[in-house]
C-alpha cells in the first residue's frame, strides 16, 4: 500500500486483529460433544473467509506485490462459483461479498506492483477503482448501521459469549473500512 507508513501499519494491525479474531471463531467449542461436535463447521464458512481476508489484507498492506493476485484470484473465483450453489440467500450473498473482496484484492495486487509511486501514475482502471470504492464505502456504512442495531436472539451455535455477535459485526466493519482505505491509497 502506498501512503504514510503509519497508516499502512495501523491498517495492517486493524485487519490482522480482525482476521485473528475470525480465526479464533473457527475453533470448535470445547464443551461440544456428539452431533454438535461433528457439525461445528456448519456456519463457519463466513468466519473462515473473513479470517483469510483479514490476514491477507494485513500481509498485502505490509508486503505489496503481484504475487498476492494469484491466491486471491483463485479464492475469488471459487467463492463466485459457490454463489451458484443451492443454499440460503443470505449465505449466497455473503459468499458474493467475499468473492468481490477477493477479486478486489487481486485487482489491487495486479494494478499496483511494488515500487509504483502513486504520485506519478494512476494505476488501475479509474472506473473499476471508483466502483469498488463505492461498493466498500456503502458496505462499511451498512455494517456500521448493523453494529448499532440490537443483535437479536443469539443461537447457541453462534454464541461464544454475550459480545460474540457485536464483535463479529465490528470486525466486518473494520475490514470494510480497510478495503476502502486500501483502494483509496491506490
Amino acid at each position: 500500500m502506498h501512503g504514510p507508513a503509519v497508516v499502512t501499519w495501523l491498517l495492517a494491525a486493524l485487519t490482522a486483529a480482525s482476521g485473528l479474531y475470525c480465526l479464533t471463531r473457527l475453533r470448535p467449542a470445547a464443551t461440544a460433544c456428539g452431533p454438535a461436535a461433528t457439525g461445528w463447521w456448519r456456519g463457519r464458512e463466513a468466519d473462515a473467509a473473513e479470517a483469510v481476508m483479514g490476514l491477507g489484507m494485513a500481509a498485502m498492506a505490509l508486503f505489496p506485490g503481484t504475487a498476492w493476485g494469484w491466491p486471491y484470484g483463485l479464492l475469488g473465483l471459487a467463492l463466485l462459483l459457490a454463489t451458484a450453489a443451492p443454499g440460503a440467500p443470505a449465505a449466497r450473498a455473503h459468499r458474493l461479498h467475499h468473492a468481490i473482496g477477493a477479486l478486489a484484492m487481486t485487482y489491487m495486487a495486479l494494478a499496483m506492483p511494488p515500487g509504483t509511486a502513486h504520485h506519478h501514475t494512476a494505476p488501475g482502471l479509474p472506473l473499476l477503482t471508483g466502483s469498488l470504492l463505492l461498493y466498500f464505502g456503502v458496505y462499511a456504512l451498512w455494517a456500521a448501521t448493523r453494529l448499532l442495531t440490537p443483535a437479536g436472539p443469539v443461537t447457541v451455535a453462534l454464541a461464544a459469549g454475550p459480545a460474540a455477535v457485536p464483535l463479529a459485526r465490528a470486525c466486518r466493519l473494520a475490514m470494510g473500512i480497510g478495503m476502502f482505505a486500501m483502494l483509496l491509497a491506490m
